[in-house]
């Protein structure tokens, strides 16, 4: 069984930083892009930041210059650094990862974190 569990989420007031964790657990073959998504009430859940294993990263123009993404493949956790919050930052941030389980070794798929609440306040 494979496994995203993050860690790091919390109420923050406006200006401040976050650090969001996300390790990797199971029978894992291998791990490819990796990333965050956000979800806020009442909207759709969008990506925020995505790193490849080579390291290429891609983010949300909203968030550009504010958040780093990165990894670390050896713990198979993913980061995610989020500086001069505000309050529209506000959402549910989910880890994803696209991986291989050793069970299934033919076949790449997504899979997804619980999801850690990230609440900036003003």
């Amino acid at each position: 069984q494979v496994q995203l569990v993050e860690s790091g989420g919390g109420l923050v007031q406006v200006g401040g930083s976050l650090r969001l964790s996300c390790a990797a657990s199971g029978s894992i073959f291998s791990i490819n892009d990796m990333g965050w998504f956000r979800q806020a009430p009442g909207k759709q859940r969008e990506l925020v930041a995505s790193i490849t294993i080579a390291g290429i990263t891609n983010y949300v123009d909203s968030v550009k210059g504010r958040f780093t993404i990165s990894r670390d493949n050896a713990k198979r956790t993913v980061y995610l650094q989020m500086n001069s919050l505000k309050p529209e930052d506000t959402a549910v941030y989910y880890c994803w990862g696209v991986m291989v389980a050793i069970t299934e070794p033919l076949y790449e798929s997504d899979y997804w974190g619980q999801g850690t609440q990230v609440t900036v306040s003003s």
